[in-house]
Order: C-alpha cells, then structure tokens, then sequence
C-alpha cells in the first residue's frame, strides 16, 4: 500500500482559517478604521474588523475580497497581507487561525453599508475605537504599525492623495494618518530617497514661492498592485 494511501486525515485536528481585513481611511481629517457589528454569536452586538472562514475551494485573497463585500458592500480596494494571528483561544468557536489584510482608500470612494453577515458598518477612529470583538484590538494595533511602514516605503499613499501634490501636502495627509508631527526635512529626505515620487513638472503658487509638485510614479504603483 502506498504511503497516499495509507494517510488517514482523520488523525489529525484541522484548526480552521479566517481572514480579517483592516480597512483605513482618512476622514473628517482622522484616520478611522472600517467596522461592522456582529450579527450572530459570538460577540453578537460588538463592533469587529471585517471577515470571516476561508472556503475550502478558495484563495485567501479570494476569500478576503468576499467577505469584506459580504459584509460592507466594499469591492475592487487594494487588499495586501500583512500578518497572520493564531494563538490559541482567540476565538471561542473552535482553534482558529486568522490572516490579516489591510488597506487604505479614500472613503469617499467607497459608500459601505452592511450586508449578509453584519448587523452595521461603520467608520471608527483609530485612536479611539469601541470595544472589539475576539483579538481584534491586537490585530488593529499591528494594521498600524505596518501603515507606518507602507507610507513610507511605497506608493500606497495614491490610494488617496489627488494626482498632484506638494511635499508639504503629502507630508500633511501623512500626519493625520499617523497622528503625529513629522520633521519638515527628515520626511523629504526619506519619502525622495524611497524613490517612489516624480516631478509632474508643475509649481503651484507663483514666484519664488512657488512649489514643485510631484506624482507617485507608475511603476511604484503597479509594485503596489502586485
């Protein structure tokens, strides 16, 4: 008898997956975090990131991309994987490993409503969100820490800043995201050495006072897309 024949698959407990995705965006001049209200048990009632059990006959990406629809109507975002939680007892059901994606959109691109397997939807600030359902507060404190690094290292920043812009104006968008004051100069000399930006070969303002505007380049994008 070959050795395929002989596995029993039984023998062995099978954790289950999910996937939750961390959608982030700037609104009102905050960075909030995209939440939806548990319509069934567990945590029934309590605010959560979005997502859900990855199918047997599906990627987790395609199983990212459904369940966040399935949930907030949310379709067609830049989703990238970022960490993977697994420590036992997160999740009352049973023993359940979860993969982690985010993203950050510009919201007023997006018109979320809560669907099949939410009760609501919600945008929440990041500093300030209620009370979440399973490890879900762990899972939005390292979505942060990874934002950090993307905004500094790539183009996700195109996902919403207009075509054209002044250092000064990405540099400002980029505070309200991460909450904090960035040195003028420090953050010039980092965001051009990632070699991510181009001139557009257009100033605003006239004179002397004038402000060179940059773009994300196209290749720093089609990295972002994958």
């Amino acid at each position: 008898m070959s050795e395929a024949k002989k596995y029993d698959v039984t023998q062995y407990e099978r954790p289950s997956v999910t996937v939750d995705v961390v959608i982030f965006s700037v609104v009102e001049g905050e960075l909030k975090v995209l939440l939806v209200k548990r319509k069934n048990w567990p945590f029934e009632g309590t605010w959560a990131i979005p997502g859900g059990f990855v199918e047997m006959d599906e990627s987790l990406e395609e199983a990212a991309a459904r369940e966040l629809y399935e949930e907030t109507g949310v379709k067609g975002v830049y989703l990238e994987q970022f960490y993977t939680f697994g420590r036992p007892g997160r999740d009352p059901r049973t023993r359940v490993i979860s993969v982690a994606y985010l993203t950050l959109v510009d919201a007023a691109r997006l018109q979320p409503q809560a669907a099949d397997d939410a009760a609501d939807v919600g945008w929440f600030s990041v500093h300030d969100p209620p009370p979440l359902a399973f490890d879900h507060v762990d899972i939005l404190k390292r979505a942060l820490q990874r934002l950090r690094h993307k905004l500094e290292s790539t183009a996700l920043g195109s996902q919403f800043m207009p075509e054209e812009f002044t250092l000064r104006e990405l540099r400002q968008s980029y505070e309200r995201i991460l909450g904090e004051k960035l040195d003028g100069r420090r953050f010039r000399r980092r965001i051009l050495a990632a070699d991510i930006l181009e001139e557009s070969g257009s100033r605003r303002g006239s004179g002397r006072n004038a402000a060179k505007l940059y773009r994300f380049k196209n290749e720093a994008m089609a990295e972002l897309r994958g």
